[in-house]
This record gives C-alpha cells, sequence and structure tokens, in this order.
C-alpha cells in the first residue's frame, strides 16, 4: 500500500505560535504556502472550515489556479446548503480544477460552532443529518434521471445534477467524528476515516471498530491520522525546539486571556486529552502537550524526533492499515519545506521498503 500525505494551508499565517496578522484573506501567501506543499512531495492540501473564515471552495479554487498537479481537501459542514445544491457545487468545482477534489465531511462537534451559522441541532441529530445528506450527495453525483426524496432532514422533487465530479463515480470522501454514532455513519459512507494523532493502542482500537462498521455494510474504507512534527537535527534539538513551542503557546494564550484551554464538546477532544493524561510523551515519540493545553482542539499531537525518527514512528501507524498522513507544522510555511526535504522522502523509502517486505512474504 502507497502512502499519502497531505498537508493543510490557510488564507493567512497563524498557528497556535503565530497570532494571525494582516488581512485575513493574504492571496501572496495563499499561492506561496500551496506551491510550498506541490514542490515538498505532497499528494494533497486540506482546507479547513471555520465558522468564521474566509471560503473554502474559494480558498482552494485560488490554490488550484496556482498549482499543476497537487491535489485538494475541502472541509465541508452538512448542514448549511442543500445536498441537492452541495452536490452541482461540488461537482463543478472539481471538473474546473481537473478532478482534484476530495471532501472532509465535518459533522460538527461544538455546539458553539454550528449555532454561529444559525444550526442547533444536537450532537446525534447532526450525526443523523449527515448519514442522509451522503446518501442524497452520492445519489445525485451517480444518478441519470431526476428522483424525488422525502426523508426526516431533507426533501426534495425532481432532484438532479446535471454536472457529476471529474471523478467517477463520486468524490473520495473522508469522514471524522469518533463518537459511536459517527463511527457507524463512517461504515456507511466514508472512503478515508480520519482521526487525530492518538497513541498507538488507541488508533488500534479506533479502527478496529470502524473497520467492523464497514464491512457490516460490505465496504473497505481507508484510514487517516493527523500529526504536527516537530524535527530537530538530534533527538535533544527536537525535543528543545518542542519545549519552546509550548512555552510561547502558553505565553500567547495567556496574553489572549485563554490561559489552559477547557476541553471541546467532541469526542476525539476528549480522546486526546485522555492521551495526554498518560503524559506528555507517549510511545515512542508522541507528544501530548499541546493538546493538553488548548482543550484537545484540533489536531493538536506531535511527533518529536529527527527525520529519521519520525519517519519510524509514522511507520509503526502503517503498520495499523492508516495509509494518509496529515502533517503540519506549527511555523506552517517553513516547516512544509523541512518535511519536504527531510522528513516526506524518509518516510516513502520506508513504506517501499515494507511493501517489498509484504510482497517477499
Amino acid at each position: 500500500m502507497s502512502v499519502q500525505i497531505i498537508g493543510m494551508i490557510q488564507s493567512q499565517k497563524q498557528s497556535e505560535t503565530h497570532p494571525a496578522t494582516g488581512p485575513v484573506i493574504d492571496r501572496d501567501y495563499v499561492r506561496a504556502f500551496a506551491q510550498a506543499h506541490e514542490a515538498a512531495g505532497f499528494d494533497r492540501i486540506l482546507v479547513p472550515h471555520h465558522s468564521t473564515g474566509p471560503s473554502a471552495p474559494h480558498t482552494i479554487a485560488y490554490a488550484a489556479a496556482h498549482t499543476e498537479h497537487i491535489k485538494f481537501m475541502l472541509a465541508h459542514r452538512p448542514g448549511f446548503v442543500a445536498p441537492t445544491l452541495a452536490a452541482r457545487e461540488l461537482a463543478s468545482l472539481d471538473q474546473f480544477i481537473g478532478g482534484r477534489l476530495a471532501v472532509h465531511i465535518i459533522s460538527g462537534g461544538s455546539d458553539v460552532e454550528q449555532q454561529r451559522d444559525g444550526d442547533y441541532l444536537d450532537h446525534d441529530q447532526r450525526y443523523e443529518r449527515t448519514d442522509e445528506y451522503l446518501g442524497i450527495l452520492r445519489r445525485l453525483w451517480a444518478a441519470d434521471q431526476p428522483f424525488d426524496h422525502h426523508g426526516p432532514y431533507y426533501r426534495f422533487t425532481a432532484g438532479f445534477s446535471e454536472v457529476k465530479p471529474a471523478q467517477s463515480p463520486s468524490l473520495p470522501l473522508f469522514f471524522g467524528g469518533a463518537s459511536d454514532i459517527a463511527v457507524t455513519i463512517a461504515g456507511r459512507h466514508a472512503d478515508i476515516y480520519a482521526l487525530w494523532g492518538e497513541p498507538l493502542d488507541q488508533v488500534r482500537d479506533l479502527t478496529g471498530r470502524v473497520r467492523a462498521e464497514a464491512a457490516k455494510n460490505g465496504r473497505t474504507l481507508g484510514f487517516s491520522v493527523s500529526f504536527r512534527p516537530v524535527l530537530g537535527r538530534t533527538e535533544d534539538e527536537a525535543w528543545a525546539r518542542a519545549a519552546r513551542i509550548l512555552e510561547e503557546t502558553r505565553r500567547l494564550r495567556s496574553v489572549a486571556g485563554y490561559s489552559r484551554g477547557g476541553p471541546q464538546q467532541s469526542t476525539g477532544a476528549h480522546r486526546l486529552l485522555a492521551a495526554a493524561e498518560r503524559g506528555d510523551r507517549v510511545d515512542r515519540r508522541l507528544w501530548t502537550a499541546i493538546a493538553r493545553e488548548t482543550g484537545g482542539r484540533s489536531n493538536s499531537t506531535g511527533l518529536v524526533g529527527t527525520p529519521e525518527q519520525v519517519a519510524e514512528a509514522l511507520l509503526d501507524y502503517y503498520d495499523l492499515g492508516v495509509t494518509t498522513f496529515l502533517i503540519r507544522g506549527f511555523d506552517p510555511l517553513e516547516d512544509v519545506v523541512d518535511y519536504g526535504r527531510e522528513l516526506i522522502p524518509r518516510l516513502r523509502t520506508l513504506v517501499a521498503e515494507r511493501e517489498r517486505q509484504s510482497q517477499a512474504a
């Protein structure tokens, strides 16, 4: 199994250690950020969605116009656009950027985030709506005739999309969510199930549950895990850099009046905090301090070490069946360059050797 590497771009420079400055949409930065990923050997770039942020589809359209072959992944929350319209919009974007689009479905783990856009469904209702939404999307992309639909969340007559995705039969669907209902729906719809960087035993357990749900539906799927690699020329140098990242994160959150973040509502956030309770360093080099400091917000666990050490740590997850890795740094653009120079080539070499060993066996 080959490995896929995903990065992430935002519309301006920001991270836990870099407060957002300048225009909310910095076109020069987006262009340079996307091109750096392509030059570094990434396969795909995630563009995230926030309830107060710029349009992710427009960001992708702009970045795609300034790159040649790298693919994109759109973070998309069901519920704010009718699935009939979303099917046409997503298929159109895929056509315009040459079949380079995937969609990461996020049902919503925070009531506060959802309510900013007027969504007052509770957690389980949001996932039930996602279940219906994804079924409609796939049917619209495959249908050659209009059809009616009458369900608990959506109702329409003669729904149809003249435009189909450039990729047949469907756009690749990534899916996030670690609650029981999320796992059930992932088994029905996901092509790639995505989770945050957890300890190996937690990943083994969760991917096993998702595989079992997929098998109930006669399906198989892939897995993606997200990390924040912190590299150094030596292991000591890498851990010293991690200490500086943690110190700056604490300082900036204190200046902003946050201090230590409370836990997010999502099950995934609670799983990260459970990992953090096991210590700042788990397994060989999983670093949990930022996750603890920020309340498990987003993909906030790191892998710390030399490029060789971090590549070997990623290989441990590959051996569990994870074939996609989302990696992003605390120095966003600069780390992309470092990953391309040091980390990504080493990981691909290790994976190729694993494949040779598997074929020989």
